[in-house]
Formats: structure tokens, C-alpha cells, sequence
């Protein structure tokens, strides 16, 4: 096998380490999508890297070995064992993280579901916790709004609609399906949780511009945003938001309106073309070395 069937575990690391200037600069929407899409792209590419590594163990199998003691018959060496069984335990690895992935989140919307009535577009939960939460729904209900009382006591009215605003984002865009895709791409290699965390940035971004056009005052809503931080008891609580990275929103909502630059997307295209020519020329070698010992 070519070198070329380990490019796709190395070309995680220039998305991971562009993403967080990717998410600084501009519209947050398109920037969202691009590094959304590259990371699984990249996620699948490398996963499939693994296995075709994995694979290569199988020449030690019966009657597979016996073919190494033919007299005469040259067959192509594949990778050394260690690399293999590496591989088989990095494949091992992703398939765990990804199966907890996909429990918590799924375990999570349940539970939110549970609360209240289901056919309400907004629950107001007796909390005095300040949380306000887009509950996806299964299509073609796009979900519902969970708010609690802690949050209304909190805000005034414009800043209700803010809170409001962003959340309906939220289920308008479908953000859940951009975070779950990074999560899950993260989940097998982790080299791409850099990206995720930019997508979950980048989601609460745009919620925020969208709910800034909506109450047409910038101001208010950076209000809105900084206000709800100060007072989260927990990462994701309020509007999102967890740590510094409020700083960087309020900014953001301090300024104009970001213009969608979408020239600085070219990078994650093109590095989502070359994972893929790369990994399809890694699994020619394969498909050619599988030929030749079977």
C-alpha cells in the first residue's frame, strides 16, 4: 500500500487548525456549512484510511498466511503489523465515542421533549435556572422552544424577543444538524474537535445575527446576549453561550453586519477536494493489493 493511505489522517489537522480564524471573520452562515461539510468529509476519508489499514491484518489469517510459504509467488508486502492493529484500535476507539455521542444527544432531546406539552411551540418551564432552549422536533414539526421562568424574571421585554429570536433560529436553520455532524466527525477523529467547537461558535453567531435583523437593534441584542451570560449557571444554558466566547459575540453584535467574504471558504473546498482525491487514490492500492492476495 502507498503512502497516500495515511494523507487523509494528517489533512484533519490544517481544517483543525484554520477553523478558529475561519469563524472570526465574516457571515457566520456560509462559514458554518463549509467547515460543517469538510469535517465529514474529512472524518469519513480517515475512518476509511483506518479500515483499509485494519484490513491488511487479514493476511495473517488462514489460509491467507499459508501464501506467504509458496515458493515462487511474490505477493505485495502490506503495512507492518503494529501500524495495522493501531489502526484496528483507533477504528475501536471512534466507534465508542460516536455510539456516547449519539446516545447523550439522543438521550437529551428526550428528555426535553418530555417537558410539557408537546403540541405547544413554547414551554415555559417553573425554573429558576435561566435556560432557553431549541427542542428539535421530528419533521415536519421543526421543534419547539423551551424557556424557563428563571430566564423571563432576567430580561426585560426586548431582550425576551431576542432570547426568542435566536432560539427560533435555531430550529429555522436546522443548527442541531450542523453541531451533530461536527460532533459526530470529532467522535471518529479527534483530531477535528477545534472544528466542532467552531461550528457550536458559529451556530450561536448566527442565531444572533438573525435575531439582531429581527428586533432591528444591534444593541439590544448584544445586550441580550451579555446579560443572559452573566447570568448561565452552566456551558449552554442561555443563549448558548459558555465562557469567553461570549466576549467575542457582543463584539460581533457591536459592529455592522458581517459581509459574507465567502473567498475565505476556498481553503476548506479545496482541502475537502484533495481528502477525497487522496482517499480514492488510497483505495485503488487497496482494491490492487486485495486483488493480488486473493
Amino acid at each position: 500500500m502507498t503512502i497516500t493511505v495515511y494523507l487523509p489522517l494528517l489533512l484533519a489537522l490544517p481544517l483543525a487548525l484554520a477553523a478558529r480564524r475561519l469563524a472570526a471573520r465574516g457571515a457566520p452562515g456560509p462559514a458554518a456549512w463549509a467547515l460543517a461539510g469538510t469535517a465529514a468529509v474529512t472524518a469519513l476519508a480517515s475512518t476509511w484510511s483506518l479500515t483499509m489499514l485494519a484490513l491488511t491484518m487479514l493476511d495473517d489469517v488462514p489460509p491467507l498466511a499459508a501464501l506467504d510459504d509458496r515458493p515462487g509467488l511474490r505477493l505485495p508486502e502490506p503495512v507492518p503489523g503494529p501500524v495495522a492493529l493501531a489502526a484496528g484500535l483507533l477504528l475501536a476507539g471512534g466507534a465508542v465515542r460516536l455510539a456516547a455521542e449519539v446516545r447523550r444527544r439522543t438521550v437529551t432531546h428526550r428528555r426535553l421533549r418530555a417537558i410539557g406539552d408537546p403540541d405547544q411551540e413554547v414551554v415555559v418551564a417553573d425554573w429558576s435556572a435561566p435556560m432557553a432552549v431549541a427542542v428539535p422536533g421530528r419533521a415536519p414539526v421543526r421543534g419547539r422552544l423551551l424557556l424557563t421562568t428563571g430566564i423571563l424574571r432576567l430580561l426585560d421585554p426586548g431582550e425576551r424577543s431576542v432570547v426568542l429570536a435566536h432560539e427560533r433560529a435555531h430550529l429555522a436553520h436546522r443548527h442541531h444538524r450542523l453541531t451533530s455532524m461536527t460532533a459526530a466527525a470529532a467522535a471518529l477523529n479527534p483530531v477535528l474537535i477545534p472544528v466542532h467547537r467552531a461550528v457550536e461558535f458559529l451556530v450561536e453567531r448566527w442565531a444572533d445575527e438573525v435575531a439582531a435583523a429581527e428586533v432591528g437593534d444591534r444593541g439590544l441584542a448584544a445586550r441580550a446576549v451579555a446579560r443572559a451570560a452573566l447570568a448561565a449557571s452552566g456551558p449552554g444554558t442561555v443563549l448558548g453561550i459558555d465562557g469567553g466566547a461570549v466576549v467575542q459575540r457582543v463584539r460581533a453584535l457591536s459592529r455592522p453586519t458581517p459581509p459574507p467574504l465567502r473567498r475565505r471558504l476556498a481553503g476548506p473546498a479545496l482541502l475537502g477536494l484533495v481528502t477525497l482525491a487522496v482517499a480514492s487514490v488510497a483505495t485503488a492500492a487497496f482494491v490492487d493489493l486485495a486483488r493480488a492476495w486473493l
